[in-house]
């Protein structure tokens, strides 16, 4: 049952963190308009587009990214002012205890989780598609494929490999086929480079070589050029990293799947950003616990001392988020690991913290 003190604590919660993460969307969308309204002005944006398929999908987007953040900082502040007007010290000497007087941020910060598990996992996804076709059109449409020895699994047993793709001439650089019988390799396909052509829609590879193996001997055969259907497209190679953000959860694992099946090089980042959807939402209930414990007291430093100190320990934080990431992404680090780490880590903290502000 939901008593007085916990309306009164939820309140002060949610009212905090909504009224600031308000003011510093605001400040974001005035400083993200200010630097993109050149590339608006140039390429004729229309002003409903604008507000209505960019603005108004860029919110929830940075809504959701500063979450866990000013979760900390609106626990941080409006404990460290409950503590500056002894007004938990009141609620202590009235005979609650600090593990009930814990429960209302507990039941605000699930309030948060549970808003923040939504939003990443169905509301943004196709907030995040029209943000990202809005810039496509109006911002960046220059694509760049910079991903360097390229290797995809196009049918079973049929190994593909790229050194290098332009998606501006669609000319895949030193392409080659493999095909394996029973994990044996039995035929490969080397040339110095394949290209799309639009005319017929197929692949035109060009000075090509066939290593062909039996059990007892290989043949060579060579030649100029040859048109081929394949199984991938152009678009494969277009296929822009950040477009995950504009998949719900059953998109994303459905599409893991289908990269993982394909042999693509860059699943371990769609596995952080699934393991992310799970994560950051958790991350909330840490972080308040942390900013009730290190706030319920007062400080010779007062509310000035905690925000910063609060501060520093969220951006500590976000810091070991990227640091995990990296070593996922270059060292092999298992992805799911690599996002909870972060998490375990400030469990531990979150706990001892609230152990000892409870004595």
């Amino acid at each position: 049952m939901i008593k007085r003190l916990d309306r009164y604590i939820i309140k002060k919660f949610l009212g905090t963190f909504f009224y600031s993460i308000g003011l510093i969307i605001l400040i974001v969308i005035i400083f993200d308009l200010s630097e993109k309204i050149d590339n608006f002005i140039e390429n004729e944006a229309p002003l409903n587009e604008i507000i209505l398929d960019y603005y108004l999908n860029f919110i929830p987007y940075f809504v959701n990214m500063f979450s866990s953040l000013f979760t900390f900082i609106a626990v941080i502040f409006f404990t460290s002012r409950m503590a500056a007007h002894t007004e938990v010290i009141a609620i202590l000497s009235s005979g609650v205890s600090y593990a009930r007087m814990a429960r209302p941020y507990i039941l605000s910060a699930f309030v948060l989780a549970m808003l923040s598990f939504v939003l990443m996992n169905w509301v943004i996804p196709p907030a995040n598609q029209k943000r990202l076709e809005f810039e496509e059109k109006y911002v960046d449409s220059r694509f760049v494929n910079r991903n360097r020895d390229i290797h995809r699994q196009i049918e079973p047993n049929m190994i593909v490999y790229l050194s290098s793709y332009n998606t501006r001439h669609d000319i895949g650089h030193k392409f080659s086929i493999e095909k394996y019988e029973d994990g044996q390799l039995k035929e490969k396909l080397m040339s110095d480079y394949i290209k799309w052509d639009t005319s017929i829609n197929k692949w035109k590879i060009v000075n090509y070589r066939v290593r062909k193996i039996d059990s007892l001997s290989e043949t060579i055969t060579r030649g100029t050029s040859i048109d081929t259907t394949l199984n991938m497209h152009p678009e494969d190679f277009r296929q822009r990293t950040k477009t995950v953000q504009g998949m719900n959860i059953h998109e994303l694992n459905e599409f893991i799947e289908e990269q993982r099946m394909l042999g693509a090089g860059e699943i371990t980042v769609y596995e952080i950003e699934r393991h992310k959807r799970f994560a950051l939402p958790f991350a909330t209930f840490i972080l308040a616990i942390i900013g009730m414990s290190l706030s319920s007291r007062k400080t010779r430093g007062g509310i000035g001392f905690n925000i910063g100190l609060g501060i520093l320990l969220t951006f500590t934080y976000i810091m070991m988020q990227q640091i995990t990431t990296v070593f996922a992404t270059n060292a092999s680090l298992d992805a799911g690991l690599s996002v909870w780490i972060p998490n375990i880590i400030y469990a531990i903290i979150a706990f001892l913290l609230f152990r000892r502000a409870a004595k």
